[in-house]
C-alpha cells in the first residue's frame, strides 16, 4: 500500500551543502568573432533552489514537512535563496551566514533548452571548529523531531568527517534511517548510513571503476556493500533506471520511468528527496523505491532543478 495520505505528517531533517542555481536563458544566432564560441543573446534569467535545498523543495512538493540546515554566505545571493526556498514552503531558519564565506552558486547558460556552460561561484574549504561546533549541536536537536534524515553532500565543506560521524551515530540511537546523497572516492565517512545513493559515474569513482567498463554497476554496487557499514546502496543511471544492492539478497533492478530525458540536473535531489519522505512515512525501500523512480522520471522531462509535486508522482504510479 502506498503511504501518500501519511506524507503531510512526516518530517524530514536535510543536511548539506546548499547553493543557489542561477539559469540565464536565451538563443545562438552566431559565432563570437573574438573566439570560437557560440554568443548566447539573453532572454531572462531565473533562480532557482540547489543542492540541499532543492531536497529541501523537493521534500516540501510531496506534502512533507523538510527542515533544512546548511551554511550560506552573508550575501545577496543568500537572500534571493531564502526568498525561494519561502515560495516553496521551505524554511530558512537553520541556514547559518557565515561572514567572508560566499553562498554557492552555479550559474548555466542554456540556448534552446541546452546547457552551453556552467559557471560556479563557491568556497569549497571545510568550516571552522566554531561553525563545527554550532552545525552538530543543531542537528542534535533538531533531529529527535525528524523521521528520517537526508544527508546531501556536495563537498563544498560543510560535511567534515565529525560532523557525519555524529549525525549518523545519534540518528542510529534514536533509531532514524540516514540516507545519503554522497560525494568524493572515499566512503567510509557514511559508515552506518541506512542507504548510500551514487550515480553510476559516483560509484564507479568510488571503487576506481571506469565508468564505461563492462558490469560496472554490478561490480561498483557489491564491492561498496561489502566494504562500507551501510544497510543498502541504491546506484542510479540516468535513463537505464537503478539497481537496489542489499545484504544477502540479488540485486533489483528499477527500469527508468521517464518518457522523455531533457536534463538530469537535479535528479539526484528528487531521488533522495522522494525516498526519504516514503520511508520516513513507514514505507518499505522497495515501495520507496517505486516512489522516487516515478519522481525522478518526472523530473527529468524538464530543464533545470524542479520539484515533483506529490499529485504528479500520485498520478505517474496509476
Amino acid at each position: 500500500m502506498l503511504p501518500f495520505d501519511k506524507f503531510s505528517k512526516t518530517k524530514i531533517l536535510v543536511i548539506g551543502d546548499v547553493m543557489l542555481d542561477r539559469y540565464w536563458w536565451g538563443s545562438v544566432g552566431r559565432i563570437s568573432p573574438e573566439a570560437p564560441v557560440p554568443v548566447v543573446r539573453l532572454d531572462k534569467t531565473t533562480l532557482a533552489a540547489g543542492g540541499a535545498a532543492n531536497v529541501a523543495v523537493n521534500v516540501s512538493g510531496l506534502g512533507a514537512q523538510p527542515v533544512l540546515l546548511g551554511i550560506v554566505g552573508v550575501d545577496s545571493e543568500a537572500d534571493a535563496l531564502r526568498q525561494i526556498l519561502a515560495s516553496s514552503r521551505v524554511a530558512s531558519s537553520e541556514l547559518l551566514g557565515i561572514e567572508g564565506r560566499p553562498t554557492t552558486v552555479k550559474t548555466r547558460v542554456i540556448a534552446h533548452s541546452q546547457q552551453i556552460v556552467r559557471v560556479d561561484h563557491e568556497a569549497e574549504g571545510v568550516i571552522g571548529t566554531e561553525t563545527e561546533d554550532r552545525i552538530e549541536a543543531r542537528i542534535k536537536s533538531l533531529l529527535l523531531g525528524a523521521d528520517a534524515i537526508i544527508v546531501s553532500d556536495y563537498a563544498k565543506g560543510l560535511l567534515t568527517d565529525r560532523i557525519l560521524s555524529s549525525t549518523i551515530a545519534v540518528a542510529k540511537k534514536e533509531g532514524k534511517p540516514v540516507l545519503v546523497d554522497p560525494k568524493g572516492k572515499d566512503y567510509r565517512k557514511y559508515a552506518g548510513a541506512a542507504l548510500i545513493t551514487p550515480n553510476r559515474r559516483e560509484a564507479a569513482e568510488a571503487c576506481n571503476l571506469s565508468e564505461n567498463s563492462s558490469g560496472v554497476v554490478e561490480a561498483a554496487g557489491a564491492r561498496l556493500l561489502m566494504e562500507l557499514q551501510v544497510d543498502a546502496v541504491l546506484i542510479t543511471q540516468g535513463e537505464e533506471g537503478m539497481t537496489l544492492f542489499r545484504r544477502d539478497l540479488a540485486p533489483t533492478h528499477f527500469p527508468a520511468a521517464a518518457r522523455k530525458v531533457y536534463d538530469v540536473t537535479g535528479a539526484g535531489d528528487t531521488v533522495i528527496a522522494a525516498l526519504a519522505t516514503a520511508m520516513g512515512s513507514g514505507s518499505g525501500l522497495d515501495t520507496a523505491i517505486r516512489i522516487a523512480n516515478a519522481a525522478a522520471g518526472l523530473a527529468v522531462e524538464q530543464v533545470g532543478t524542479t520539484a515533483v509535486s506529490l499529485d504528479e508522482v500520485m498520478d505517474a504510479m496509476v
